[in-house]
């Protein structure tokens, strides 16, 4: 699933997911992982009302790159949050499987989104800059045996919606937007800010605008 066809690149993920760091990986970047810690995402203010679920997975991204900070040496620093959204309702990862069942009970037979909330902070050069990404995934019937399968296989386990489309039997289909940002790192959109990123920083030192190193690239 590469993306980047730059040259590589050193970057701090503050993520403690192994399929994040995979993807990472895929690119070319040398990656150094600093997860936040837990408390970070569980004592966050909850989602306000007038609060999109990518403005609050944006937000999260923000204080996980914020809480890694500190630890982490001057360079790029790369934070992401995704969560899956039905009918308005942010389903984030299950606690439980009891909340699995009823998280894929929800899914079943239905469309939902997956949005992705990216927060990348290039110290101490600049300040952070912010991000979403959207895809769309629909969900065949799920039998009960096939329900129950998935459950024992304990695929559900931290993943936001419950699910995820590269598992084993799960009748889920990518209608639109990007396969990366459903496994949890939106590629895509990664390359595009790290890309303005690095003509903000050669425009600084060249004294030309970004939009001017563009055009000359």
């Amino acid at each position: 699933m590469a993306v980047n066809a730059g040259n590589p690149r050193d970057i701090v993920l503050a993520s403690r997911s192994p399929r994040r760091l995979a993807l990472a990986r895929e690119q070319g970047w040398h990656v150094e992982v600093v997860p936040p810690d837990e408390s970070v995402e569980r004592d966050a203010p909850a989602r306000r009302s007038d609060e999109s679920v990518a403005a609050y997975a944006e937000r999260l991204a923000c204080l996980k790159a914020a809480a890694v900070a500190p630890r982490c040496r001057p360079g790029t620093i790369v934070a992401c949050d995704t969560l899956a959204e039905l009918d308005g309702d942010a389903l984030g990862q299950p606690v439980d499987r009891d909340h699995a069942r009823r998280i894929l009970g929800r899914l079943s037979g239905r469309r939902h989104r997956v949005v992705s909330g990216v927060c990348i902070w290039q110290r101490p050069e600049l300040e952070p800059v912010t991000g979403r990404a959207e895809s769309v995934l629909e969900m065949a019937s799920l039998s009960e045996e096939l329900l129950e399968w998935y459950l024992d296989s304990g695929l559900w386990i931290g993943k936001a919606g419950a699910c995820g489309f590269q598992d084993d039997r799960l009748p889920l289909h990518l209608v639109s937007g990007s396969a990366s940002n459903v496994v949890g790192l939106p590629l895509e959109l990664l390359t595009e800010m790290l890309g303005a990123i690095d003509r903000t920083l050669a425009g600084r030192r060249t004294g030309r605008s970004p939009d001017s190193a563009r055009m000359a690239d």
